[in-house]
C-alpha cells in the first residue's frame, strides 16, 4: 500500500486498539472552566454576526436612500 499500512498491519492495529479500549478512558472536560474552554474549539473568530446584521440592514438602507 502507498501509505505503508498493509492489510496485516491494519488488522494487528485494530486488534491492539480493541484491547486498549481508549474510548473508555476518554473523559473530556470535567470542570466548569474546562467545559467553557472547549466550548470555543470551533470558534474561528469574529465578524460573521456583524456581517449578517449588516447584510440584513443594507436593503432597508438602500430603499431609504432611493426614495
Amino acid at each position: 500500500m502507498a501509505n505503508g499500512w498493509t492489510l496485516e498491519r491494519k488488522a494487528r492495529q485494530a486488534k491492539l486498539i480493541q484491547q486498549w479500549r481508549p474510548w473508555e478512558k476518554s473523559t473530556g472536560p470535567r470542570t466548569q472552566a474546562g467545559k467553557e474552554k472547549i466550548s470555543q474549539n470551533a470558534y474561528k473568530g469574529g465578524y460573521w454576526k456583524q456581517l449578517r446584521e449588516l447584510a440584513r440592514a443594507l436593503p432597508e438602507q438602500q430603499r431609504q436612500l432611493g426614495s
